[in-house]
């Protein structure tokens, strides 16, 4: 099949597509019923275990107390059998190298038992820790290639769960990943690690306070994950979309986003059929999956969950991509979880919605109705400030890679340049105490009455401020929402190093406090030093404007913040003195494993856009060159019989398309050279910056050259899918 008569294949397969009728029967089941029926969780928990070892192993899940080893047995054998109740076969360690993508190898619950028979074994060792192979993960130089030995250590904290095929059923154990020495190969165990530094120093804040609990201080998150649904067809119709995950080539269509018609509109049957079915299997899972709508750009969408601890926050993200890209098969769809699958219409992102606290204590950023007079709520809202300030480069590279480059600082996306905001009450109450106006900290910061103007609706209470969507740290009321990290991102690097930076600046807060009341000074005094110095010292970082102005990045550069404009320029920030101090004396990762993280990282950002040059090369040449080359030739013979008869010949299309071919072959031709060079470049930042700085532009004259070709072919010569029909055809 050509790729033209493919093209029209995909088109004719979207327009008489019939979705497969559901299995799953609505209407005599609710939602309610089969909610955390595949979770191992702690109803069963409860109900199968011994009670001693129920309360032993509560003991470590809400208070953090290290696991008695003497009941792993115990816990594996009623785990095992749970899960075969279950019609489990095989159990798997789910874990999350430094690939980003989860990991997994399903060992089989059953061995022969010498009779012609099978037994089903499954001990505590077995379940509290598996070995991997180790070689083929990228380790950035933390061991030789022929050191194989991986190790998953269990994550008692995040439930074991079931995971449903078409042809079976098998237990997931979500882990840590590390070498034979220990050092962390994963996402996970540095994600751990900081929660429990973050512990120890919120601990200190509140005690201060006169606050003392039982259950750890962890950090909350709440992870809205966007992505696009494009119809399957068109996906196996483009070689880039199916390898690279986004279009190399695409002409701006007619109609994109701008009438603003896309967000929060009706959503496409197809599409809602899918969402559901997408939701019920998240409903076993417990994954507290709460919110679907349309979002800005056409196909685009977006799922939000509820907030939850950090790191089972962060196991459900995956489980959510998982599922969304497993169920989209069932209707016909492709799910995109790339930051920029389309030029000229937004990309996707990942909003971490953070905060701190535990259940006893609700969430430490809540300012109450007047936050003027909530001290707990100001010094904690002071060592986010001067977290963001002082590692603003740290956060903003959690969240580089080749893709999230294309949407940061793009007018969808927040800038690179890290900066918070508070909006008007909260910047007011800090700026008056920090003049020593306390008398104004008050005013204006009750929560104001919105008048409807329509008789039957009461008044309706206001938030205290807007949100700025341009801000990559946000207030919003009584969280931070961080909103640089990209759609197809873990989560878990960006939530490390806001609990280390939260960390290291509560622990500066508990020295202050300290110090202060030693020397004689009242509690409230010392408060207020505290709120006066960090604001005095971090209030650059405060920025309540239009993130995306020039104003706002001539002003970031007086203020002193650093515009880490792509991923070479902000993966180094990851081996700074300042950071690697930071990590090692918090026991979250030593130089050597973010030394290893750089160059993973780098390695990544070279090898995808290697990729997408070596793809963009092989489309020009047989795709976009043969198409070109058919129209040329007809406009040749065309202007050919046109001279025949006599009459006038206009060869300006003719003229048009035979320069678009000699720009094709000669950007082809560069790209090409300009990518061998790169890849002859040892050194890994050099190289990453030479593919930034020389790669990503021919690649961008080549795309550009393409587009206009795009527009100049007949749609019957065309033979990739165009933006229009990848779009608009649900």
């Amino acid at each position: 099949m050509s790729t033209s008569s493919a093209r029209l294949s995909a088109i004719q397969a979207v327009t008489t597509y019939k979705p497969q009728p559901s299995a799953f029967n609505f209407h005599e089941t609710r939602p309610m019923d089969i909610y955390g029926c595949n979770v191992f969780n702690d109803k069963v928990m409860r109900e199968r275990l011994p009670k001693q070892v129920y309360r032993s192993l509560q003991k470590t899940i809400r208070y953090g107390e290290t696991m008695d080893p003497a009941i792993a047995d115990t816990v594996a054998a009623v785990m095992k059998d749970w899960a075969i109740e279950k019609g489990a076969t095989h159990y798997t360690h789910i874990f999350y190298p430094l690939t980003g993508q989860t990991a997994e190898k399903h060992d089989s619950f059953f061995t022969p038992d010498g009779n012609g028979g099978v037994i089903a074994e499954f001990s505590g060792s077995m379940l509290i820790r598996g070995e991997a192979d180790g070689s083929s993960f990228p380790s950035g130089g933390l061991r030789s290639t022929f050191e194989a030995r991986g190790y998953t250590a269990w994550d008692v904290t995040s439930p074991a769960y079931v995971q449903e095929n078409p042809n079976g059923v098998f237990l997931c154990i979500p882990t840590m990943f590390l070498s034979w020495t220990g050092v962390a190969l994963d996402k996970k165990t540095p994600m751990i690690r900081s929660g429990q530094a973050l512990n120890r120093q919120a601990s200190r804040v509140l005690k201060l306070f006169g606050i003392e609990t039982d259950l750890p201080v962890v950090a909350y998150a709440g992870l809205e994950q966007e992505y696009f649904l494009i119809d399957n067809n068109f996906n196996f119709a483009r070689s880039d979309l199916m390898v690279t995950g986004r279009t190399l080539f695409g002409a701006r269509p007619a109609k994109g986003q701008e009438f603003s018609d896309q967000y929060f509109g009706v959503i496409p049957q197809r599409v809602l059929s899918f969402m559901m079915e997408v939701e019920r299997e998240l409903y076993k899972l417990a994954v507290p999956v709460q919110t679907r709508h349309n979002e800005v750009a056409p196909s685009q969408y977006e799922i939000a969950p509820l907030f939850e601890a950090a790191n089972l926050a962060v196991d459900h993200n995956h489980q959510i991509m998982s599922t969304l890209r497993n169920t989209a098969k069932h209707y016909g769809l492709k799910c995109l979880l790339h930051e920029k699958p389309f030029s000229c219409i937004n990309g996707s992102g990942k909003h971490v919605n953070y905060s701190i606290g535990n259940a006893d204590l609700g969430t430490l950023f809540d300012p109450g109705d007047t936050p003027q007079s909530n001290a707990k709520f100001l010094v904690f809202c002071c060592a986010m400030i001067r977290s963001v300030h002082k590692y603003g480069g740290l956060l903003r590279a959690t969240v580089a890679s080749a893709s999230n480059d294309h949407r940061l600082g793009a007018n969808e996306a927040p800038p690179a340049i890290m900066s918070i905001f508070l909006g008007d009450q909260l910047t007011s109450v800090f700026e008056a105490y920090r003049s020593g106006h306390l008398e104004h900290a008050g005013q204006g910061a009750k929560k104001r009455v919105m008048k409807i103007g329509v008789d039957t609706l009461p008044p309706l209470p206001t938030d205290p401020g807007d949100r700025n969507r341009t801000s990559p740290v946000a207030f919003v009321g009584n969280r931070f929402e961080f909103r640089a990290l990209g759609s197809s991102q873990s989560a878990a690097d960006s939530i490390t190093a806001l609990n280390a930076m939260m960390a290291d600046s509560l622990g500066f807060a508990a020295d202050w406090l300290e110090r202060e009341t030693a020397a004689g000074k009242s509690f409230n005094d010392a408060v207020q030093s505290f709120v006066c110095h960090c604001i005095e010292e971090h209030s650059a970082v405060i920025f309540n404007g239009d993130g995306y102005s020039d104003v706002w990045h001539k002003e970031a550069v007086r203020r002193g913040l650093p515009n880490l404009r792509n991923t070479p320029e902000a993966i180094p920030e990851l081996v700074k003195p300042e950071v690697m101090e930071l990590y090692e004396r918090l026991h979250i990762m030593n130089s050597a494993e973010l030394k290893a993280r750089e160059e993973i990282y780098l390695e990544q950002y070279c090898k995808t856009i290697r990729t997408e040059a070596t793809i963009a090369v092989r489309m020009a040449r047989t795709v976009v060159f043969p198409a070109a080359v058919r129209w040329q030739r007809e406009l040749a013979q065309t202007a050919q019989a046109m001279q025949a008869i006599g009459k006038d010949v206009r060869t300006a299309s003719l003229d048009a398309v035979t320069n678009d071919l000699r720009l094709l072959q000669d950007q082809t031709a560069k790209l090409e050279e300009t990518c061998a060079k790169a890849e002859r470049v040892q050194d890994s930042l050099k190289q990453a910056r030479r593919y930034c700085e020389e790669v990503l532009p021919v690649l961008g004259l080549l795309r550009a050259v393409a587009d206009r070709i795009e527009c100049e072919v007949p749609a019957d010569l065309w033979p990739l899918p165009n933006y229009q029909e990848i779009l608009f055809c649900k």
